[in-house]
């Protein structure tokens, strides 16, 4: 009875073992909740979609305090810009650029353990050095910050603050 015991116990924890090892590699998440791609993704009318009602999304667009979240300014050229950003975008864990085009970019960031799919947009508006932001969680009512925390530690590496 004692060694059934420890066999399980012994299996138990290679199991909790082999689980860390995948996890801490931070390579892939332990689940894909991934959910939809939204369908209003992109510049209409030189903006970009607005905030849903729930709290995990934030935007350079938005009206209201819950969701606002200041533009990222530059100062340099237009191209230089966008490429200093693209770099730090792809520079991101978990995070693929989906799409791009000369003021746009669309990457896809997926959490480390659940594997949940965020939306992340920017977009520099013509005639300004401005980049406008967005960034949406997929799934859930509550991101715990990750959504605001994301665009500010990118602003922070885009003016070489971090």
């Amino acid at each position: 009875m004692m060694k059934i015991s420890l066999t399980i116990v012994s299996l138990f924890l290679v199991a909790i073992a082999c689980l860390y090892l995948f996890w801490s590699s931070g390579d892939q998440p332990l689940f894909a909740l991934t959910g939809v791609t939204p369908t209003n993704l992109g510049i209409n009318d030189n903006k970009l979609a607005a905030c849903p009602s729930s709290p995990n999304c934030v935007s350079s667009q938005a009206i209201d305090p819950q969701h606002y979240i200041a533009p990222i300014q530059y100062q340099s050229s237009n191209p230089e810009a966008y490429s200093k950003l693209k770099q730090l975008v792809e520079s991101q864990k978990r995070t693929q650029i989906i799409a791009q085009t000369d003021n746009y970019i669309y990457a896809q960031t997926t959490s480390r353990l659940m594997g949940f799919v965020d939306d992340v947009e920017f977009y520099f508006r013509p005639d300004t050095q401005l980049i406008e932001v967005r960034s949406a969680s997929r799934l859930g009512e509550s991101d715990l910050g990750v959504n605001r925390q994301r665009i500010e530690q990118i602003r922070l590496k885009f003016h070489g603050l971090n």
